[in-house]
């Protein structure tokens, strides 16, 4: 049996009949696929860098994956692996919040097995200790055990901190109910201004007047809207005066039949990573696309 702990863990659930959801970056994807050899026919594989470039989208996927083959009692496992060497700082603190989510998100439900690796050679040491914070075991050498500090899911929020300032060049409109046409026209100019990809500007525009209506709804009828370029990203904010208190918030799929509650969810769709940080003075969203179309 191999010691790469991601082998005998699928090789565990195969024996065992359960459904399997393995979503790595490619190098780790390819070597697990090669190591199981033709008992990968019986697990699903997903490229971690396109579920996971926005970290909001893993749990919906896990959710899809539980609903889609756990309804006739089959037990479940997975593995994923959002953190890697070479994200960008944003990414990886995101990636963090997505991790302390996890319990919260799956707690109450039907019982399943999910495995969170982490290149313990090359991440950073503080990565590392935060991973001890969001995971209730740990397997090292092999060996699992309880993690000592682990801190439940209620213990602090995904949404608390602060994201650091725009720059004092950025574009700035503060903007009420009669000027969302203004706005969508203003984010429209400045993203092909800094030169996003045709093919994207309809999405950028699309997440931005989401999150503006979100502020006209729930964060005192105002907000301020700040659009700026840093280097091959193009970075949209909304600061308003109200307060998120639902850490999942545009993590869980609306029902059909829902009223409301979709800005963040369409956001976190077409944007590559959204930031949310909410607290007594007032919420920020923050929306980084890449330049390039995708």
């Amino acid at each position: 049996m191999s010691s790469w702990p991601r082998v005998p863990f699928v090789q565990a659930g195969l024996a065992a009949g359960e459904a399997i959801l393995v979503a790595l970056p490619r190098a780790n994807r390819e070597r697990l696929g090669a190591a199981l050899s033709e008992d990968g026919d019986g697990v699903l594989f997903a490229a971690m860098e396109d579920l996971g470039r926005n970290p909001a989208r893993i749990i919906p996927a896990w959710r899809d994956f539980l609903d889609d083959h756990a309804e006739d009692g089959r037990n479940v496992r997975g593995i994923g692996e959002p953190i890697w060497p070479g994200r960008s700082p944003a990414e990886l603190d995101e990636c963090e919040r997505h991790e302390s989510l996890l319990n919260l998100a799956f707690a109450g439900g039907r019982p399943w097995s999910l495995m969170c690796p982490y290149d313990s050679a090359h991440l950073d040491q503080g990565l590392l200790r935060e991973a001890e914070h969001n995971h209730p075991f740990l397997c090292r050498g092999g060996e699992a055990a309880a993690s000592d500090a682990y801190l439940a899911p209620e213990a602090r929020s995904a949404l608390d901190g602060r994201l650091a300032p725009a720059p004092r060049d950025a574009a700035e409109m503060a903007f009420t109910v009669e000027r969302l046409s203004e706005l969508r026209h203003f984010t429209d100019e400045q993203a092909r201004s800094l030169g996003l990809a045709a093919a994207r500007i309809d999405d950028f525009v699309l997440a931005a007047d989401e999150l503006a209506t979100n502020s006209l709804r729930h964060g005192g009828g105002r907000g301020t809207l700040r659009i700026w370029g840093a280097g091959d990203i193009l970075i949209c904010e909304v600061d308003d005066e109200g307060r998120i208190d639902r850490p999942l918030v545009g993590r869980r799929r609306p029902r059909p039949d829902q009223l409301g509650g979709r800005g963040l969810w369409l956001a976190n769709q077409v944007c590559d990573l959204v930031q949310v940080r909410s607290g007594d003075s007032g919420s920020t969203v923050r929306l980084r696309m890449s330049l390039a179309e995708r």
